[in-house]
């Protein structure tokens, strides 16, 4: 999996259960988790890692499906873009399947996991920004058997971390029965990573609208006061009808939530973004209007 055989791993650990998984990490600390390895093998041929050990997950099948639980997808952390992307999955979190089919070319999709997706939370994740408009919770995998949940915003914004022998065992997704988009600009053709991607839901049963913006942050962006303001524009009783102008308007209040204007200076004087922000920025007004626009069609 690596050129770079001289300084490869010195231990390789396969456990079958979750539980085996974290077992294996408690008793090698330096020991790094591995999945796919699309990223982490990427960072180990670029000489950014030289893991001591691994622990293999990919013969733990428990976390390589999903199962329904009292209104939610329960999701393996070991799902990889490519299952997900099939037509049942995207029946299931049309989203999220969308977000799968765009991570990349078949080699990545078919050896990159939902987990490792969150795991590494690279800002350009294609998942995360529907995971964070979906507002999923993650279960985490502890010593002895514990389990205990966070949300998975909280991981990406570092407000809670991975503890010591902790796994991301499953993610538990709303099954909102609604219309649900992901788009992304990649800046050339075909499957790239995300110069900028919006993940937009339907809530029908409490009249919201969800948006993140992912790429072009550290960690996916939630416009919270743009969100509350097309929801009230949406006739949700009249085939969720909006008036034209609000689809622009609301690509408009996005972007300037997520990328905003510059503060004035000292003097008074207001300076523009550089070229290349305000390419950005009409972009995620593009994709934000456009996703819109996708849902309440």
């Amino acid at each position: 999996m690596t050129t770079h055989a001289p300084q490869a791993a010195q231990a390789v650990t396969l456990p079958t259960t979750l539980d085996e998984a974290v077992a294996a990490l408690i008793a090698m600390p330096a020991a790094v988790p591995v999945a796919g390895g699309t990223d982490l093998m990427a960072a180990v041929n670029s000489g950014q890692l030289r893991p001591a050990a691994l622990v293999g997950l990919g013969k733990i099948s428990e976390i390589r499906g999903w199962q329904y639980q009292d209104g939610h997808a329960l999701l393996g952390a070991g799902l990889t873009h490519a299952r997900m992307g099939r037509p049942d999955f995207a029946a299931l979190i049309p989203a999220l399947a969308a977000a799968a089919r765009a991570a990349g070319p078949p080699q990545i999709r078919n050896a990159g996991t939902l987990g490792g997706n969150i795991a590494s939370a690279a800002p350009t994740g294609d998942a995360l920004p529907v995971l964070a408009a979906l507002e999923a919770t993650l279960i985490i995998a502890g010593p002895g058997g514990a389990r205990r949940e966070m949300p998975v915003s909280h991981l990406l914004a570092g407000m809670e971390m991975l503890r010591a022998g902790e796994l991301i065992g499953y993610v538990r997704v709303p099954l909102l029965h609604a219309p649900q988009v992901f788009l992304k600009a990649t800046g050339r053709t075909g499957p790239g990573r995300a110069m900028a991607s919006v993940a937009l839901v339907l809530d029908p049963a409490r009249r919201g609208v969800r948006c993140a913006v992912g790429a072009i942050a550290p960690m996916p962006l939630r416009p919270l006061e743009a969100e509350q303001w097309v929801a009230r524009l949406i006739d949700w009783d009249n085939g969720r009808a909006i008036v034209p102008e609000a689809l622009n308007a609301f690509g408009e209040y996005v972007s300037a939530a997520c990328i905003p204007d510059m503060a004035p200076a000292e003097d008074g004087s207001v300076s523009q973004h550089p070229p290349a922000v305000l390419h950005l920025r009409r972009t995620v007004a593009a994709l934000a209007r456009r996703a819109l626009g996708r849902a309440l069609s």
